[in-house]
């Protein structure tokens, strides 16, 4: 009997603690307010201090880290911007093959022969640089060359429009029967006549210099050929052809700039 009544007299106390309480936020809510709002307030006072902390490991971090990527990663970025800057200048020379397609393949023939005429009297470095001679290499590429190739090649593949290896020897048969033989009688007619030769020279000078010129060519040009029929496409076969055709032109600059045919060595 004892203990039930200390029982009931407890939760009494525990009741009325709870009264007091509601009664209290009840009568006077805005001191009771207030005296949260101080407690949160305190709280966060001791919680900002890891913050603070924080913001100002953060801040350097932030003055420290644009120079570290930005050196960590500036051979990407430079990388990427110097291939932006290849593929544009890809697009718009294929840009220019399609919509000036003589033009664009004259002016790299251009480029192509004298590159390889200066590279051609470097290497016979015996006599001075001849301004001239690389002028002339320079317009045959421009006026000749080029504008043949353009034609040449749209015109081998109407005739073998297929690019199987049967017709990829075919057309290289073409080239070297006709193409080749014609061009390369031009090519050192041409020379001789802007070095002043006459009919007679010009005749002696084939003579001299066609064959042996022949033969080197069928035993550079097949494999070149072969590559640019088979694998390339139309639009851009001259382009390749000019590229192979570097090295034979530091040959054939060399084999035209010889002497004149029956006369000695200077």
């Amino acid at each position: 009997m004892r203990a039930a009544l200390k029982r009931n007299s407890t939760i009494s106390q525990l009741l009325q603690s709870d009264n007091k309480k509601f009664t209290d936020f009840f009568t006077d809510p805005v001191a009771r307010i207030h005296q949260y709002t101080l407690k949160n307030q305190a709280q966060f006072r001791d919680y900002n201090k890891f913050p603070h902390f924080w913001r100002k490991s953060v801040r350097e971090y932030n003055e420290v880290s644009p120079s570290v990527f930005s050196s960590a990663f500036s051979p990407f970025s430079s990388g990427t911007a110097s291939l932006s800057s290849k593929a544009g200048f890809v697009g718009w020379y294929l840009g220019m093959v399609k919509s000036r397609p003589v033009l664009t393949k004259s002016i790299t023939c251009a480029l192509i022969y004298t590159a390889a005429d200066l590279s051609s009297q470097t290497l016979s470095s015996s006599n001075p640089f001849d301004l001239v001679r690389t002028l002339r290499m320079a317009g045959y590429g421009m006026i000749v060359l080029g504008p043949s190739l353009h034609f040449w090649f749209n015109f081998v593949s109407k005739v073998f429009p297929k690019r199987d290896l049967i017709t990829t020897l075919k057309k290289i048969a073409m080239g070297q029967l006709l193409y080749g033989p014609f061009m390369t009688v031009v090519f050192l007619s041409v020379n001789a006549g802007l070095q002043g030769e006459n009919g007679e020279e010009i005749v002696a000078r084939l003579k001299r210099d066609l064959l042996p010129t022949m033969i080197n060519g069928v035993m550079y040009w097949p494999l070149c050929d072969f590559i640019t029929f088979r694998f390339i496409p139309v639009h851009l076969q001259p382009l390749v052809s000019n590229s192979f055709s570097y090295l034979w032109t530091i040959y054939i600059t060399y084999m035209a700039s010889l002497d004149k045919a029956g006369s000695a060595p200077s």
